[in-house]
């Protein structure tokens, strides 16, 4: 049932955005909710039933990740090779040369899903043994990009924030409600911000893990530890 719920939620949230408009600095805006939502969808279907212990919650679509595959944090081997995930991949209503839709046929590796999907790969197995406790999510799923520079959420203009803050803080609550975590774990500063933001009151518990942004000094210095070790100190995943 919670499947469901999220697939209908997508949906939403996928018609709320595309009504929305944004002006400079951002030249392009992806919505992977349209062009890949047959993925996307499948990606919901197949790991996104169930009660969840901890949804993991990313900022939003990586330029060689989610932007590519529709999958959060979605790095190309990561959703086909081991979350199994395939499907066609269409384009952007409007896109941006220098970042060119390739789908599953993109050669360039989103570092950020790779240290992700590999932490847990290596210590659940199987995406069965993961997705058994644990969901992740983007609480935007909009990619912003100024030409060639991918641009983030929180450097849009306060007006054009406002209402994408809106749908997103309705669509996160959402999820809780479906899959009725104990935590949510922002990955990275500002997803927790939301989360925090968009969940007061819920009966859930806020953490964040280190991002695994290769931008990241201290990401590049052992990221998967780093977070292991974060997830430790929280309860979420004892030695």
């Amino acid at each position: 049932m919670n499947a469901t719920a999220l697939v209908d939620a997508a949906r939403r949230l996928s018609a709320t955005l595309g009504a929305l408009r944004f002006a400079a600095p951002a030249s392009h805006v992806y919505n992977p909710l349209d062009y890949a939502w047959e993925v996307h969808r499948s990606y919901l279907e197949r790991y996104g039933a169930g009660r969840k212990r901890v949804v993991f919650l990313g900022m939003n679509p990586g330029p060689f990740g989610m932007a590519q595959t529709g999958v959060p944090f979605g790095e190309i081997a990561a959703v086909r090779d081991w979350l199994a995930l395939a499907g066609p991949i269409g384009q952007p209503a409007d896109t941006n040369p220098k970042r060119p839709v390739e789908g599953f046929a993109c050669t360039r590796s989103e570092v950020s899903g790779q240290r992700l999907w590999g932490l847990f790969r290596a210590r659940f197995g199987t995406p069965e043994r993961f997705f058994a406790e644990h969901f992740v999510a983007n609480y935007c799923p909009l990619a912003f990009f100024d030409h060639g520079r991918n641009l983030t959420p929180d450097k849009l203009p306060a007006a054009e924030q406002r209402p994408l803050l809106e749908a997103c803080d309705d669509h996160l609550r959402t999820i809780v409600e479906a899959l009725q975590p104990d935590w949510v774990i922002g990955v990275g500063a500002w997803a927790e911000q939301r989360a925090a933001a968009a969940l007061a009151g819920l009966p859930v518990r806020l953490g964040r893990i280190l991002h695994p942004s290769p931008a990241s000094p201290a990401a590049n210095r052992g990221w998967a530890e780093a977070a292991s070790r974060q997830l430790n100190e929280l309860g979420i995943w004892p030695d």
